[in-house]
């Protein structure tokens, strides 16, 4: 008998999620995958949330009113790119690889796809985060290169994967 699915709902990051998102990203395991910097505050995840438009689609996971995941995408503003997105996400550490990051990311690439009309949705990860680089995959992303020394971690500079999924015309 195999245990039954958690219970996790997705809804629009909103006021009342401010201090949960914080300390989604103040997780250390969680700060060490995202471009964030630690110890953040309420504050600055509350001015981020300020910056709404109908351009940025602002995401969480909740698992009995806690936040356990966030992913936020927003769709770029040059004319020219209009049709470009990108995303980043986090999860929490206690809830990586039980489906948080892919309920987010279905959500998200719905709204992506049938809202936004976005055709391609890019991001960028680190090359050694192989957990991610399976998730995007499965949603249909590919690598398209490596950017070199491209982050400060631990100390170090490393390396990401720009990865890129484009729609398929139906």
């Amino acid at each position: 008998m195999h245990a039954p699915e958690p219970h996790i709902v997705i809804q629009r990051f909103t006021e009342a999620h401010l201090e949960g998102v914080t300390a989604l990203y103040n997780e250390p395991a969680v700060c060490r995958q995202v471009l964030q910097m630690p110890f953040q505050s309420v504050e600055a995840w509350r001015k981020r949330l300020v910056m709404d438009n109908e351009r940025r689609l602002q995401l969480v996971a909740l698992h009995g009113g806690e936040v356990i995941g966030q992913l936020g995408l927003e769709q770029y503003l040059r004319v020219r790119q209009s049709h470009v997105g990108s995303f980043g996400m986090g999860v929490s550490t206690a809830w990586q690889g039980k489906g948080v990051g892919s309920r987010l990311l279905t959500a998200a690439l719905d709204v992506a796809d049938n809202w936004m009309n976005l055709h391609r949705v890019e991001l960028t990860v680190y090359a050694d985060n192989e957990a991610a680089h399976n998730l995007y995959r499965k949603f249909g992303f590919e690598v398209e290169g490596t950017l070199r020394d491209y982050a400060l971690r631990d100390g170090v500079f490393v390396d990401t994967l720009s990865m890129a999924r484009l729609r398929r015309s139906v």
